[in-house]
């Protein structure tokens, strides 16, 4: 587009804008949003996105909360999250409505491991809240509102990342059941009322499977179209996080992990204080270094060219592209297409549709 075009057209979609700033419901016509490319704003690159609302779910002690501990921690104090970047220090509240106690030994796990400690742990921006929440009723929007309005007055910037843990609690604290779609509408009416006012935010809910992990979350199905992102969280001893329905971003595995347990030290009868939280060590590396020695020279390129493109993958044609770029399949163009059926073999890779990932199960 001429630049001269698109300032003449960012003058009248200013104009526009305010003429229409006392509209209750005001609009914008498609020429005021296609100046310029829409973008994407990513707290969590390539997982959790500005203005966006998440589900992570998995069954009783499936470690989601541990996993949105070390999530809280990551975007607060901007470290990369299982091979996903974060993009900036973010404030963060996370309200925990169970376990609160649980979720502070968490993220005090998390800090020591990282070297967090003294004066530093202050500048860290985020917060705890350990009340019942109820999100049944629009009026409680405005105490999760002054909440958050007095976290960004002592933090000293904007929350962009609000944890509920968890969405059942939501829902049952105003007498609610999360069976009924009408209920759970309720909760997500309010949540986008939160959204509107805090706009930058992303909001992660916790919840959990039904009895029948392969249906999803407990209770309706309404959830699914509420929310932008839903990871089911599922496996034994490694546990492996997997986007189920997304708007604008690939299904499939997310990345594996496994839990750990944190040793604080002994208590006053010298018994050991521990709590478990979620290995910043990730099992696909180890996995992949395990099978390694089973794999040819060309192999472990084709591997290394799909691990290193992260949780989104490459479609057939760029990672074909990237091995030749590597010089595999100049003599044989067979070749590529051997060696990726042969990590596909050994479990190494899988594919949706024309997409190629790591496979972490």
């Amino acid at each position: 587009m001429n630049e001269n075009i698109a300032l003449d057209l960012q003058t009248l979609a200013n104009d526009r804008r305010q003429r229409l700033k006392g509209l209750k419901y005001p609009f914008q016509l498609i020429s005021d949003f296609t100046i310029k490319p829409p973008r994407k704003y990513w707290i969590v690159k390539g997982v959790i996105a500005q203005g966006e609302t998440s589900a992570w779910i998995a069954p009783p002690g499936g470690m989601k909360s541990a996993l949105m501990a070390q999530l809280a921690l990551a975007t607060a104090w901007q470290l990369d999250w299982h091979g996903h970047r974060s993009t900036a220090c973010r404030a963060v509240i996370y309200f925990a409505l169970e376990r609160a106690d649980l979720v502070r030994r968490r993220l005090a796990a998390h800090c020591a491991k990282q070297g967090i400690t003294g004066e530093t742990l202050a500048e860290i921006p985020l917060a705890v809240c350990d009340r019942m929440v109820d999100l049944t009723h629009p009026d409680s929007v405005k105490h999760v509102l002054d909440t958050i309005d007095a976290a960004f007055e002592e933090i000293g910037q904007p929350v962009q990342l609000i944890i509920f843990d968890t969405f059942a609690k939501l829902i049952a604290a105003g007498g609610g059941d999360e069976q009924q779609a009408k209920d759970q509408g309720k909760i997500f009416a309010n949540i986008q009322r939160i959204k509107e006012k805090v706009k930058e935010a992303h909001v992660a809910l916790v919840g959990h499977t039904g009895k029948d992990e392969s249906r999803g979350a407990r209770g309706s199905n309404a959830i699914l179209g509420d929310v932008d992102v839903m990871v089911q969280i599922s496996g034994d001893a490694v546990k492996t996080a997997t986007v189920i329905k997304a708007n604008d971003m690939p299904e499939g595995p997310l990345f594996s992990f496994t839990s750990e347990i944190h040793h604080f030290g002994v208590d006053e009868d010298g018994d050991p204080i521990t709590v478990n939280i979620v290995s910043a060590d990730t099992p696909e590396a180890t996995k992949a270094a395990e099978r390694g020695p089973r794999l040819t020279k060309n192999q472990q390129t084709m591997f290394a060219i799909l691990h290193d493109a992260g949780a989104g993958g490459l479609t057939l044609d760029e990672w074909n592209a990237a091995a030749r770029e590597a010089g595999l399949g100049e003599r044989r163009k067979a070749d590529l297409t051997d060696n990726r059926n042969a990590l596909k073999t050994k479990g190494l890779v899988r594919s949706y549709g024309d997409r190629w990932t790591v496979d972490h199960r």
